[in-house]
């Protein structure tokens, strides 16, 4: 029985005629009863599949080993799907309100057919995303990604509910709607061109989770450096390090690249990279009292030690070593400085030691042999990151003459007067002030 048959006072008889008799005797009490037990049936239909999914379906996928099974379940598609059930149960008992009137009855199914759409987009864009989770784990996955593939068939599922949505209430055939709006696009894109792409890109920025309000982000193009403040449909505002505001299009993050280092942040470690400019004329080879020397160092002796036993194991192999030290393998001072480096660094717990570290040599260039520090600060706070760089590469460049060697430093101008032998010109002294009552010669 569709609501449009049913005609005010005149209620169905499928309750019953003792109902029927006392309906049509007090038509708005019985509506009010009739509609409270549908809204009652649906909230409980409601709740009663969630209970289902939460107690028998929930527990069913994680039991499988199946993975698309888990893949609907964290996309939330039987979640999406349960919102079936109250439309369903509020359609169905339309027809049992005696006072509704025909229109009403109408307008609401119109409503409740719209409101069915939104429900299976939703749910087929849920399972459209589970189908992209389960082919990224398979072994094509990396050679042929489709995840651009799948999010055009969402936008197009989410485009034809709206036309559906639109043709449901104004009555009229989704074709005729479709229609129209393809007339009609070519203004509205016009008008409304920035408008659009927004709306897009929050979407993508939304639905990705590129974006969120407190992420700081690094935006060159625009010269934004800092944490996200406000997101809205047309514009993205950061707060840069300097106090000021950046006002950026929402568009334009689709078209422009951006760094957001949320990632660093919740690794719980910040880069440290930074090199020290070794100059290569002081690299050389150690003699047994540099060794000497240098095992004061306690971090030191493993690692001299560690050094003899294999030398002495590669003297054995190789019996000509000893006939000239030139054929020997020897220790040098910049070898013996970065396992330094990587052996002080291991004794700092403000070092990160879960993560990337090297320390390591660069490609020789004229400005020295660039020795960098690549590590992590197990703290990601920008005053105690700074601090902790500091302190390491101020004990380096302090120690650094301890090995032998020293940093490259351009010349200055009191180094070129140095070498060529002439003496910095003396600071010119304003002259003194003669006394009162007397003259300068």
């Amino acid at each position: 029985m569709r609501p449009d048959d049913v005609q005010a006072g005149e209620p169905p008889a499928v309750l019953g005629p003792g109902f029927a008799a006392w309906a049509q005797g007090q038509p708005l009490l019985a509506t009010l009863v009739v509609g409270a037990l549908v809204a009652l049936v649906a909230y409980g239909g409601f709740r009663l599949t969630r209970e289902l999914l939460v107690r028998l379906v929930n527990p069913l996928t994680d039991r499988t080993k199946h993975v698309w099974d888990d893949a609907l379940k964290r996309r939330r598609f039987f979640w999406r799907l349960s919102y079936a059930v109250p439309v369903l149960v509020v359609r169905a008992g339309l027809p049992y309100l005696p006072a509704l009137p025909p229109e009403a009855a109408a307008w609401l199914q119109r409503l409740l057919a719209a409101a069915m759409a939104v429900v299976v987009a939703r749910a087929l864009a849920a399972l459209v995303n589970a189908f992209g989770d389960v082919y990224a784990q398979g072994p094509h996955a990396a050679e042929r990604p489709i995840k651009g593939y799948l999010q055009v068939i969402v936008l197009v599922t989410y485009g034809l509910a709206v036309v559906v949505v639109m043709a449901v209430l104004i009555d009229r055939d989704p074709l005729v709607v479709l229609s129209g709006i393809g007339a009609a696009s070519a203004v509205l894109l016009l008008v409304f061109r920035d408008t659009l792409l927004s709306l897009v890109a929050g979407m993508t920025i939304t639905n990705n989770d590129l974006i969120r309000v407190g992420d700081w982000i690094e935006m060159p193009q625009f010269n934004a450096d800092g944490d996200v403040v406000d997101i809205a449909l047309n514009t993205v505002t950061v707060q840069n390090w300097d106090k000021t505001f950046t006002v950026i299009p929402t568009h334009q993050f689709l078209g422009h690249s951006f760094k957001n280092w949320r990632g660093m942040q919740a690794s719980g470690g910040r880069r440290i990279k930074r090199s020290l400019l070794i100059d290569m004329a002081t690299v050389r080879f150690l003699t047994d009292e540099d060794v000497e020397r240098l095992s004061r160092f306690a971090v030191l002796r493993p690692y001299f030690e560690e050094k003899r036993r294999e030398i002495a194991r590669w003297a054995e192999e190789h019996p000509e070593a000893r006939e000239d030290p030139v054929n020997m393998r020897r220790l040098t001072n910049i070898g013996t400085f970065r396992a330094y480096v990587e052996r002080y660094l291991r004794t700092r717990p403000d070092i990160a030691q879960d993560m990337t570290f090297l320390v390591r040599h660069l490609a020789p260039t004229a400005e020295g042999l660039p020795l960098e520090v690549y590590v992590f600060v197990a703290d990601v706070r920008w005053a105690v990151y700074e601090r902790v760089q500091a302190d390491v590469f101020d004990h380096l460049l302090a120690i650094l003459p301890e090995f032998g060697l020293s940093v490259f430093q351009a010349p200055s101008g009191a180094d070129l007067r140095a070498l060529s032998g002439t003496a910095a010109p003396a600071p010119v002294r304003p002259a003194a002030a003669a006394p009162s009552g007397t003259s300068s010669a």
